[in-house]
């Protein structure tokens, strides 16, 4: 591997002929309009869990209650620190977050759910971690190079969903 060189002249130039672009440079290689697309339903997949969760929180009882409790809280705040994530990129590539309510639940990955038993709150839970990490796993694959940004970022979120499902699954261990 030989000596890294950039034409510093060059990239200022373009820096300034481009500034309206703003963080998306010539160098951007993804289909810009895709990854946007394919945020926006991210962002609509860590909504849904959002609500998911705190609706587990709210209607939890039962002996194990308090721990499933605390655990819901943290992860729909994890959750919600996700759908900010992935709202600001989408501002960044220069698109619009779609927070519209119509059709969220169908632009999701994952589902809603109003499970009444503790055990079944946890299981639908896990289920929902664990459609975020095969489908997160597949965006960034499908980014590779072409979106380093976004593909860091979403393997960030991935990692905190990885370890939603673990705690989950822990948590179901000590409830069943």
């Amino acid at each position: 591997m030989g000596k890294f060189v950039a034409d510093l002249k060059k990239i200022r130039d373009r820096a300034r002929k481009h500034m309206e672009d703003g963080a998306v440079t010539g160098g951007y290689k993804a289909d810009r309009k895709e990854v946007i697309k394919v945020l926006n339903d991210v962002l609509a997949t860590e909504i849904v869990c959002v609500l998911r969760y705190k609706r587990h929180y709210y209607t939890a009882d039962g002996i194990y209650a308090d721990p499933a409790r605390q655990e819901f809280l943290q992860h729909a705040g994890e959750e919600q620190q996700h759908a900010d994530w992935v709202a600001e990129r989408i501002g960044q590539l220069d698109g619009k977050p779609n927070y519209n309510p119509e059709g969220l639940a169908e632009r999701a990955h994952s589902q809603y759910d109003e499970s009444e038993s503790l055990t079944d709150m946890i299981k639908e839970d896990l289920v929902a971690e664990r459609i975020a990490i095969e489908s997160y796993s597949e965006i960034v694959r499908w980014l590779g190079s072409k979106d380093p940004t976004t593909r860091v970022l979403i393997e960030q979120i991935l990692k905190m969903e990885e370890e939603h499902a673990d705690d989950l699954k822990n948590l179901l261990a000590k409830v069943s």
